[in-house]
């Protein structure tokens, strides 16, 4: 330390401190670089939570917008329901009611695939469990994923659970308007757009939640 630090002569001190500035500039820059690397993960971090929590509400949307009428899922095809209504009654087959089914069997069928893709370990069994059941034929309920989705998406937003003396009641995909021709193209902007405003409503839950989440 006597070495570095010399008080005998000008050109001592002035040595001295030019090797104190240098030091310090080298510490602060290498402050400066673990800050940014830093500051860049976690707002890489932030983007990944924000999207993945922007995808689950959209699919929250879509698997439990309903709580009366139908709540599960008829994964049968336009062909197949034709055939069956051609089999059990003389009526006409209604194209209204069977492109409804489409759209909500193709509709529920994305949310699954965004759930498998992106859900905690439990909602990934729920999603492979009613996607096995819409490929084999069987009507596909949603109430269980929608309760975990609910309780998951509350949490990474930092909010309270919903007190248990509240009984939620079975959700079941959002119901659609189905129709034909020109009007089905129309009906079926509409519901584009209503799926747009849900996740822009889910990125800007994302961006309140996120440092709840990280903070977690």
């Amino acid at each position: 330390m006597r070495s570095f630090v010399d008080f005998s002569s000008w050109t001592g001190l002035l040595s001295t401190l030019g090797g104190l500035m240098l030091v310090t500039l080298l510490m602060v820059g290498m402050r400066l670089v673990f800050m940014q690397t830093l500051q860049r993960r976690r707002e890489r971090e932030n983007r990944q939570i924000n999207e993945r929590l922007k995808t689950l509400i959209a699919a929250y949307k879509t698997l439990g917008g309903s709580f009366t009428g139908t709540l599960s899922v008829d994964p049968a095809h336009l062909r197949e329901l034709r055939a069956q209504q051609a089999q059990d009654a003389p009526e006409p087959f209604s194209e209204e009611a069977g492109e409804r089914r489409r759209r909500i069997r193709d509709a529920v069928e994305a949310a699954l695939s965004d759930v498998i893709l992106l859900g905690t370990e439990e909602q990934v069994r729920l999603a492979v469990q009613a996607a096995t059941d819409m490929v084999e034929g069987r009507s596909t309920h949603t109430a269980a994923l929608v309760d975990s989705l609910r309780r998951f998406i509350r949490e990474a937003l930092d909010l309270a659970p919903i007190p248990a003396e509240l009984a939620v009641p079975d959700q079941g995909p959002t119901r659609v308007n189905g129709s034909s021709g020109k009007g089905g193209g129309k009906g079926g902007g509409g519901g584009g757009g209503g799926m747009g405003a849900g996740m822009g409503m889910g990125m800007a839950a994302g961006h309140h939640g996120t440092s709840g989440d990280i903070g977690g």
